[in-house]
């Protein structure tokens, strides 16, 4: 069968999934006959990147927001079930990280054994047929993640099954097909779930019929996992190519019955050369005989979408307006809760098969935003099943640790206003500092410096933006100024290894032509999280937008002189860059001198309470690098929130414009100007 119940295939909480997913190597029994001609509808309802984001509620701010949280994606799924006879709720995963609320039931209070995450008690009250596995999942460690999916890994580091308790997971079975264990070279979790789902259907005359079909689901993560989790996966875990794995698992998974593929891919849509390594494999996996629908996810945008300017969505096979990859109905529903993904499969049986009518089978991706830009009503049963989590949560959040003279933000970060970005910076400097001198004598004598980036930059609209209010700083503002739970990592680079790790970080911007008279847009969709920059008096540079990519640090200078290529340093970073995430030549894990157990935003919060009262002169206004001086013909503009530019101001920013109050976008995003030439 390919693979064996107890290699941490989580066989209990599986329960009737398991079963159908085929629990020995028995044939599949019959099917009751079902006539030729005979026709129904099946939608497929697809969340993916929830992040823990149950609530309409914003942890950082204190405060609700619309514009996210299953609790109205809630709303979307109900009226969906009443729109169709038949309907499957799956989700894509990246679902058990990404909030305060996340955090403090792994970190901070960790969830008991016996209980269930508040994440699932939402999906389990929702009537999930099947969840994926993302590659967030693995961000607390594979002991976390087998308690809280109610798992048994069979892994390095972890007792033997035998010893291993039987915890509460979801109600809903969870498959993941291309992560091995070392130890066992089985399946970390089950490959595939075979789930018989009865059918509102019409016989060839047109008569209600109930009639079964056996829905296969088989899920991916991005290979990946293995660099950005490397301190939990490193010899534990292994992947597979999702290509691969799928040609290995889908002829065995028709062979036990199933009459529909769908595949769960955690990934976008990369049609470069096919490598088992790839982080977006979704389009070759289109390709895979058999697949006959595609749930993505993990880039965090919308599929299908007629106007959509994403890259993946336009390259060749990709029909962002039918929403098909290579033929295959394929959908991706945003993140946060903010889409429900909806396949309308059009069926049709031929008297031994079932079919999908691919020309009447619809595919969209529905937004929590209605028309007239309100948000459709939360759905109040979910708010009620978290709230101890929620207000213990709050409670957490808002333990003071210090306080600031200043205004935090990432609003202007692109522009070079390292407000929010300085004091995470000297927090990581200083942790590392203090390890090399007490642990490291070998490394005593060369520069400690730190990088870091705008976690949040504007990328879900006006809101998505680092922003601590002057005054007293809690927890919850240190998990604003730190979006992500990674652990400090330092590095041994040279100063020609800096200059290939900065001129990577600028391909955030988009290269500016001077002789155009046509505004140019500054930011380019290169993520705000890989634009790492310094801000430290000791290092200078400047970034010149007229330049090709990887030909734009200039004047490159530590402590008032040139680098030398080839002096050596250590930087502070995460275990994501350390270890490979974002592609920056050389960071391959390689260069790791500590990988600390810490979190880069518990050492901050124990800087601030050390610190104790920040300021801007010491703690937010020294800038590394600057734009390159050029005089432009036309407008250079980029986008942030509204009604900030004062902020910018106060910043000490020049050559900072309002050119555009609201960018039209429905996302409380203004278009600002920049003067290269200031």
């Amino acid at each position: 069968m390919g693979w064996k119940l107890g290699a941490g295939l989580g066989a209990i909480a599986l329960g009737a999934g398991l079963l159908a997913c085929g629990g020995s190597d028995d044939a599949a029994p019959a099917a009751p006959a079902v006539a030729a001609g005979t026709t129904a509808q099946l939608a497929l309802l697809e969340t993916t990147d929830l992040h823990t984001n149950v609530r309409s509620y914003d942890y950082f701010k204190l405060a609700d927001d619309t514009t996210l949280g299953f609790e109205r994606t809630a709303t979307l799924i109900k009226t969906a079930r009443a729109e169709f006879a038949n309907s499957m709720l799956v989700d894509n995963g990246d679902t058990i990280q990404g909030t305060a609320v996340s955090d403090y039931q792994a970190l901070v209070k960790p969830i008991a054994c016996t209980d269930t995450l508040a994440i699932y008690k939402a999906m389990n009250a929702a009537g999930y047929d099947v969840g994926g596995i993302g590659n967030h999942e693995f961000n607390y460690g594979l002991p976390y993640l087998a308690q809280v999916t109610g798992n048994k890994f069979d892994v390095d580091g972890m007792p033997a099954l035998s010893a291993q308790p039987t915890c509460a997971g979801p109600a809903f079975p969870q498959v993941l097909a291309n992560v091995y264990s070392v130890k066992s070279k089985q399946p970390l979790f089950t490959p595939y779930t075979i789930v018989t789902k009865t059918l509102k259907a019409k016989d060839p005359a047109g008569k209600d019929v109930n009639v079964p079909v056996k829905v296969g689901f088989i899920g991916f993560a991005p290979p990946a996992i293995l660099a950005w989790d490397k301190r939990w996966l490193d010899g534990k875990v292994y992947t597979e190519g999702v290509k691969e794995t799928a040609e290995k698992f889908i002829p065995e998974m028709k062979a036990k019955g199933a009459e529909l593929i769908v595949v769960i891919s955690h990934g976008g849509l990369d049609a470069g050369a096919y490598s088992p390594t790839m982080e977006n494999g979704s389009w070759h996996l289109s390709k895979v005989a058999g697949v006959d629908a595609m749930l993505i996810g993990h880039s965090h945008q919308i599929f299908p979408d007629a106007k959509s300017t994403v890259g993946q969505f336009n390259q060749t096979g990709v029909d962002k307006v039918k929403g098909t990859v290579n033929g295959v109905p394929t959908v991706m529903a945003n993140f946060w809760g903010k889409h429900l993904g909806v396949i309308g499969l059009n069926l049709k049986h031929d008297g031994s098969k079932w079919s999908v009518d691919t020309t009447k089978t619809t595919v969209e991706a529905r937004s929590t935003q209605n028309a007239d830009k309100t948000y459709v009503a939360v759905d109040a049963t979910v708010a009620p099943l978290i709230e101890a989590e929620h207000q213990a949560t709050i409670a957490y959040v808002k333990t003071p640790v210090g306080t600031t003279d200043f205004r935090m933000t990432t609003y202007f970060a692109d522009v070079g206003e390292p407000g929010a970005i300085e004091i995470v910076n000297q927090a990581q400097a200083d942790y590392v500092a203090a390890y090399i001198q007490a642990n490291l004598p070998e490394f005593k004598t060369l520069p400690v410096l730190s990088v870091s980036a705008p976690f949040k930059s504007g990328f879900g609209g006006g809101n998505d933006f680092t922003d601590v209010a002057a005054g007293p700083l809690a927890i919850n503002n240190a998990a604003d100024l730190y979006l992500y739970p990674n652990t400090i990592y330092a590095v041994k680079v040279t100063g020609a290894d800096i200059k290939a790790w900065l001129e990577t970080a600028a391909k955030r911007f988009n290269t500016i032509n001077p002789a155009l008279t046509t505004a140019q847009e500054l930011v380019s969709t290169y993520p705000g999280y890989n634009f790492d920059m310094f801000t430290s008096a000791d290092m200078q540079y400047e970034i010149d937008v007229t330049q090709a990519v990887g030909s734009r640090i200039k004047n490159l200078m530590y402590k008032g002189a040139a680098i030398d290529a080839a002096a050596q340093f250590v930087v502070a970073t995460n275990n994501y860059r350390a270890s490979g995430g974002g592609s920056f030549p050389g960071l391959d894990g390689s260069k790791t001198i500590y990988a600390s157990p810490d979190a880069n935003r518990d050492a901050l919060i124990s800087y601030i309470k050390t610190a104790k009262n920040l300021t801007r002169v010491a703690n937010g206004s020294h800038r590394s690098w600057r734009f390159t001086k050029v005089t432009t013909a036309g407008a250079v503009t980029f986008k942030s929130a509204a009604n900030q530019l004062a902020l910018a101001q106060a910043a000490g920013l020049a050559g900072i414009t309002l050119q555009q109050a609201d960018d039209g976008s429905g996302k409380s995003l203004s278009v600002y100007a920049i003067d290269l030439a200031q």
